[in-house]
């Protein structure tokens, strides 16, 4: 166990690495960013920060030093730079599987999840041949470093294939196919150290231009039965990895059961709910996992909760969410509103 008045050093410097640097800070423990902006959320927020790059694994590893224990806010860490560092969770192992949607979707399949039908492209040519495969419309997205529908370009007919390949810079790629559909949803689980798994509700996600717009647990409209079936894998996904902290999976709901998207190996956009929403929130949670703390309660506070991002200029309006006394306000302190850029969300429990 760490004890509250330990270090958590915090890879990120982002909205999420400044829930977490709260969520610690009410536990009793002191947190320590490392990332590469000058200043940033979570930097505001916390104790240390230390500047430096994520492919600096000598850099990595002297932050490390100063840790007691060392967890991650953002996936498109330099594995390689954490492979030697003791004390970090969640492994890095699920970093590498999330990195790559290869090897994601690869290990998804292993475990009994199902996904879309996808094939790895790495050049136009066998981009060619993925759509005579799939047929379209399709999307093809790159093999890592894709999010909030960066890195993605949308087929709708195979004469598009020279442009969409040029979209994402010739990058190594996936193509998938086209998945009917009625909804989208994600399960988020936290687990400990010793193996315990507290799961909150079934979250219903709404995107737009490939941004998570507005979260709503529990999920409506989706069969229990294929909610079910979600928890389980996610269950089986942490388990395989002996994963420790919070894991976020992303669903499509369909007729035949729920098809697997993509994992988070961290605390979740679609969770942000969990703070005033649920007994014990995922930021919370996150850090007791890796602290070796008992995990709380992942009940939800109310009967419902729709948690909703401000994106770009939305955060203006700061004063009139505030005249509704139901909503409570989340500002990530990132100054002037750039579209497409998350600058705050607003929960509403019923």
């Amino acid at each position: 166990m760490i004890p509250p008045g330990s270090t958590i050093g915090i890879l990120g410097g982002g909205q999420l690495g400044r829930m977490l640097a709260i969520a610690a800070a009410n536990l009793g423990y002191r947190t320590h960013i490392y990332a590469p902006g000058v200043s940033g959320p979570a930097s505001e927020v916390a104790a240390r920060w230390t500047r430096g790059h994520y492919e600096d694994a000598a850099a990595v590893a002297a932050f490390a030093a100063q840790c007691d224990v060392v967890t991650y806010e953002f996936e498109n860490v330099e594995v390689s730079s954490l492979l030697r560092l003791r004390g970090i969770h969640p492994t890095p192992r699920a970093l590498e599987v999330a990195q790559d949607r290869v090897i994601e979707k690869s290990f998804a399949a292993d475990q009994g999840g199902r996904t879309a039908p996808w094939r790895a492209v790495d050049t136009l040519e066998g981009l060619h041949q993925a759509i005579a495969e799939l047929g379209a419309p399709a999307i093809l997205k790159t093999r890592r470093f894709g999010y909030d529908g960066k890195g993605q370009e949308r087929l709708n007919s195979p004469e598009r294939a020279a442009a969409a390949w040029a979209g994402i810079k010739g990058a190594p790629a996936v193509l998938e196919g086209f998945v009917q559909f009625s909804g989208e949803f994600s399960i988020i689980l936290a687990r400990g150290i010793e193996g315990q798994i507290e799961r909150w509700d079934a979250i219903e996600n709404v995107h737009r231009d490939g941004i998570l717009r507005t979260s709503r647990a529990p999920a409506q409209g989706i069969s229990p039965e294929h909610v079910e079936q979600a928890g389980r894998l996610a269950v089986r996904l942490a388990e395989a990895l002996d994963y420790v902290g919070v894991l976020a999976c992303e669903f499509f709901a369909t007729d035949d059961g729920p098809v697997f998207n993509e994992m988070a190996p961290r605390v979740h956009n679609s969770g942000h709910w969990t703070i005033e929403g649920a007994v014990t929130s995922q930021f919370e949670n996150h850090i007791r996992a890796i602290c070796g703390l008992p995990l709380g309660s992942a009940r939800l506070a109310g009967t419902s909760v729709e948690m909703r991002n401000l994106i770009g200029a939305e955060s203006d309006d700061w004063q009139r969410i505030l005249e509704d006394s139901a909503a409570h306000l989340h500002l990530y302190g990132k100054g002037a509103g750039r579209p497409g850029r998350k600058m705050g969300h607003v929960t509403r429990v019923s």
